[in-house]
């Protein structure tokens, strides 16, 4: 049986959402294309605080079951709210909004290029995207062999605090440091836990990166020195040196949101990272490092400088990685569908 195209009567009760979905070292993202009514706010925060308390049912039926599922990550694009930038980005998830995504950056810039929307030249091409956590300076270009190459310059990062420790309930004694790229993180030594980050390990990552998450944001307020939405702590980042490739610096499997875990190393995660092994003189400037993750996705990390950040001594990170377009996709909400906002299932 050949299945006809949707009836016109049925297209006129519906709402429908076109998206571009791609991803990054394995973590997806889905790119709204049409659908979202316009998002009012003369900055990306505002804009961010009108989404949550206006059009979050969108989020929830994009990014749940049955169009999405537990990890699924987006993006919406936004006219500029800054003089210098191209145009802005919101990004939402299983449980709201997040401030900054570098693996939604790199995602972004490569389904923009290779759908024409952005033409590249024979240098490279500098982007500009407003996030709510900054200005975020983006650049792609092709090599000799014609491979596209995009990488991005983050907001600056800092060590926000070094050899904490806190104790969590069903692990004991736990150390961690928090770093700040585009986010805050919480960052432990898998090894030292003996938490093995293998994929098949998922479940227990889960449950310690949620419960660790818990005991330090209970225990270490956060206090962003501009902007006050960004005062939280996003997820946990467990790290370790044990790779599978020989040139691989560590691994990361970041745990964030409703416990979602991040197929890639994080953009914002490998920034933070940067910023606290600089502060313990262990990564100088202009090195470049190569971080796992969970599924053995990649990015390359540098600290391009040192920057004072409000009083923070911070630095400016520079991160690269694969991005791919996966689909196009025609999302249709019928106003019967009992599932309006979806579900989600662990």
């Amino acid at each position: 049986m050949r299945l006809l195209d949707l009836s016109s009567s049925f297209l006129e009760r519906c709402t429908r959402f076109k998206t571009l979905d791609a991803h990054t070292e394995g973590e997806p993202l889905r790119i709204l294309l049409e659908g979202y009514p316009e998002i009012p706010g003369d900055t990306i925060l505002a804009k961010r605080r009108y989404l949550t308390a206006h059009l979050d049912h969108y989020r929830q039926l994009l990014m749940h079951e049955p169009r999405g599922h537990a990890d699924m990550y987006g993006a919406i694009i936004t006219a500029p709210v800054t003089p210098s930038a191209d145009f802005g980005v919101l990004f939402l998830h299983n449980e709201g909004y997040s401030s900054m995504c570098g693996h939604g950056i790199l995602a972004l810039v490569t389904a923009a290029v290779e759908t024409g929307t952005i033409v590249l030249g024979d240098e490279p091409k500098g982007i500009n995207i407003d996030s709510p956590a900054g200005l975020i300076q983006a650049k792609a270009c092709r090599d000799e062999q014609g491979e596209l190459k995009v990488s991005f310059v983050n907001v600056p990062s800092w060590a926000e605090a070094l050899s904490c420790c806190v104790a969590v309930e069903g692990i004991g004694e736990v150390a961690y440091d928090i770093g700040f790229g585009g986010a805050y993180y919480a960052y432990v030594d898998a090894d030292a836990l003996g938490l093995s980050l293998a994929q098949n390990n998922v479940a227990q990552i889960i449950d310690w990166g949620r419960r660790i998450k818990l005991a330090v944001m209970a225990k270490h307020p956060l206090d962003h020195p501009l902007e006050a939405d960004l005062g939280f702590l996003y997820g946990t980042i467990f790290t370790s040196a044990k790779t599978s490739s020989k040139d691989a610096h560590s691994r990361h499997v970041c745990v964030f949101a409703d416990g979602e875990v991040d197929r890639s190393p994080t953009g914002t995660g490998v920034a933070g990272r940067i910023a606290l092994l600089h502060a313990k003189g262990e990564a100088q400037l202009g090195e470049r490092l190569k971080i796992e993750s969970v599924v053995d996705g990649a990015m390359q990390v540098c600290a391009l400088d040192n920057v004072d950040f409000y009083g923070k001594s911070a630095v400016i990170p520079e991160v690269s990685g694969r991005a791919f377009i996966t689909g196009r996709h025609e999302f249709i909400l019928d106003p019967k569908d009992p599932f309006q906002q979806g579900v989600m299932l662990r």
